[in-house]
């Protein structure tokens, strides 16, 4: 199976061109004001207008009301909520119901205890995406912390839903966090950057076609 990838926390028209050219599976547009990849709904709703049909635009939001949610959905056309903060699996079912969207809800690994509780998601989310827990900072972001966990975690854990592996991946390490962690599909905000909040186009196309080439491992024998 190929390996697929999102481009999360676009900002420009440009770097939504280089993300849908070069092969992404899904682009990401942040709705949490604190990050310096946050957009506004209008502003997003722009981006959305240059994303090719069959790839999937999906808004981010962090422990987000539904005033919020319904705010940026009434003007950008988001296919996918991601839900990135300590959202309840009731919470993620309710939205998901609310909204009429697909869901994906992250998951903060440090240990392996996190990777177990994950299965409480398994039931109401679409998509799982296992990200670095984030550093004990009063200034440190849910996500895009460039941080990276350990790997074989995840590592052939059954799953009944589909899932991705974010965290301090780059084209560079990629080869790797696919062999190890056996993961189908890729997340990725500040590995194709110059700086926080701003994208690198030859990052992002580097970082697809690194991508493109890999293929998901076979589960290893137990």
């Amino acid at each position: 199976m190929a390996v697929t990838a999102k481009i999360c926390g676009l900002s420009t028209e440009e770097a939504v061109t280089a993300a849908s050219a070069g092969g992404a599976a899904y682009v990401g547009f942040v709705f949490y004001p604190p990050s310096p990849r946050a957009v506004t709904p209008q502003r997003a709703a722009r981006l959305c207008a240059g994303v090719p049909a069959g790839i999937a635009r999906v808004g981010l939001f962090v422990d987000a009301d539904d005033r919020v949610i319904e705010a940026a959905l009434t003007v950008a056309p988001i296919d996918i909520l991601q839900f990135h903060g300590g959202e309840t699996p009731e919470r993620v079912a309710a939205a998901k119901q609310r909204f009429g969207r697909r869901v994906m809800k992250a998951v903060a690994i440090a240990k392996f205890e996190d990777v177990l509780g994950a299965a409480r998601y398994e039931d109401v989310a679409d998509i799982l995406l296992f990200d670095a827990k984030p550093p004990r900072r009063l200034d440190a972001l849910p996500g895009g912390n460039g941080l990276a966990f350990d790997w074989t975690l995840i590592a052939d854990c059954p799953r009944r839903t589909p899932w991705m592996l974010s965290g301090g991946l780059t084209a560079e390490l990629l080869p790797e966090a696919i062999r190890i962690s056996h993961a189908a599909a890729v997340d990725v905000s500040s590995g194709v950057e110059s700086r926080p909040g701003v994208k690198d186009l030859d990052k992002i196309r580097a970082f697809l076609a690194a991508a493109s080439k890999l293929q998901t491992p076979p589960p290893m024998a137990r």
